[in-house]
């Protein structure tokens, strides 16, 4: 494949975004260093940029700046910055983080290189049938049992890892949850904090569908408190952006 460069006019674009994103990373990385210290496994808490809201400047500044995880929830509009990143010969890790309808599966699911909504088993039985190689999901769970969130429950994945264990092309890599937009810092800590819990649970499991040892939890309102509860992945978008207009 021909490989193209960005135009000059968006090379432009993306030194602006690059002097109005750096401070922010450079703050997050300083949380991670001095927020993340429950982290049992080992891991350093990485950055996945939500770029479902912005376009390929942001991104390509985020890119120049050292992040290559970004998270999208749009098919279509997922699809075409899949194929502009592969225009750009730039290698980036896609993470989807959207709720994926089953007949979506088939026309997105070899493009997606980490799930973080694998919140139904009917998703698991569509994404084995459609999916050419095993992909790594973060099991969504329903932590603080509100009726709007999707997800498993808690209490539910007792029964739903043994029936997960059937798939070879589902690898569970940890657990995602979302906590209420008006959740208190005492109701984050307790929310973010009994996810690592059941993450700690199930990796001690050495499940064959594992490893099971990751934490997808915090976003741009929350990610600090998620951090010292043990996060390996905060997804953080409107905090990154408030300053380009």
């Amino acid at each position: 494949m021909t490989q193209t460069s960005p135009s000059q006019e968006l090379q432009e674009e993306v030194s602006r975004c690059k002097e109005a994103i750096a401070p922010k990373l450079t703050q997050i990385q300083k949380n991670i260093q001095t927020l993340g210290q429950k982290n049992s496994k080992g891991q350093s808490a990485q950055v996945l940029a939500v770029t479902k809201t912005v376009g390929l400047a942001e991104m390509l500044a985020l890119y120049q700046l050292g992040i290559h995880n970004f998270g999208e929830n749009r098919v279509e509009i997922f699809l075409d910055k899949v194929q502009a990143f592969k225009n750009f010969g730039l290698p980036v890790t896609w993470h989807y983080i959207g709720r994926i309808q089953s007949r979506q599966v088939k026309k997105i699911i070899d493009h997606i290189d980490v799930l973080h909504s694998l919140d139904r088993l009917s998703l698991a039985k569509e994404i084995q049938k459609r999916a050419s190689h095993p992909i790594n999901c973060f099991l969504e769970v329903n932590v603080s049992g509100e009726d709007s969130k999707a997800g498993f429950e808690a209490e539910e994945l007792e029964e739903v890892f043994p029936l997960l264990g059937q798939y070879d092309k589902i690898r569970i890599v940890g657990l995602m949850t979302m906590a209420p937009i008006s959740a208190k810092e005492d109701d984050l800590h307790q929310i973010f904090g009994r996810l690592r819990q059941l993450r700690d649970k199930w990796s001690a499991q050495n499940l064959p569908n594992g490893p099971i040892n990751q934490l997808s939890m915090g976003m741009s309102r929350d990610y600090p408190i998620a951090l010292e509860e043990g996060s390996t992945i905060i997804r953080v978008g409107t905090y990154l952006y408030q300053d380009l207009n």
